[in-house]
């Protein structure tokens, strides 16, 4: 389990960006309810913790499509696939999240820089 934050530090109606490989994006609904999704638009390289939040589904900042936090599918082109959910477990106040064993669905530009960047760390001695 990975710790976030405090359940009274994210606000309804706010999102947080983790820091893990790849980002998570962790919302707090208006309703209340906590959703943990992958972070990066599967269609292009995008913060969807920078997006709009209405109700179960966030916004990309970029091109508008919409994914649903509970299931991770997309609602909206221009993407196609659906982003990873994340189990959410809050206890004593504290905000944890469980990452998927389901590979991303990462967006072609993210592909081709974690290729690039494996290839050169794994260079000729």
């Amino acid at each position: 389990m990975i710790p976030v934050c405090r359940l009274a530090d994210l606000p309804r109606g706010e999102a947080l960006r983790v820091e893990s490989d790849p980002p998570v994006a962790v919302f707090h609904t208006e309703g209340g309810e906590i959703y943990a999704i992958d972070d990066t638009c599967t269609h292009q390289d995008a913060s969807l913790a920078d997006g709009w939040l209405e109700g179960c589904e966030v916004e990309c900042p970029l091109h508008a499509s919409k994914f649903d936090l509970r299931t991770g599918s997309v609602d909206a082109p221009p993407a196609r696939l659906p982003v990873r959910t994340h189990h959410v477990l809050i206890e004593d106040g504290l905000i944890h999240i469980r990452l998927s064993e389901a590979p991303p669905n990462l967006p072609p530009s993210c592909v081709a820089a974690r290729f690039a960047g494996g290839a050169a760390a794994g260079g000729a001695a």
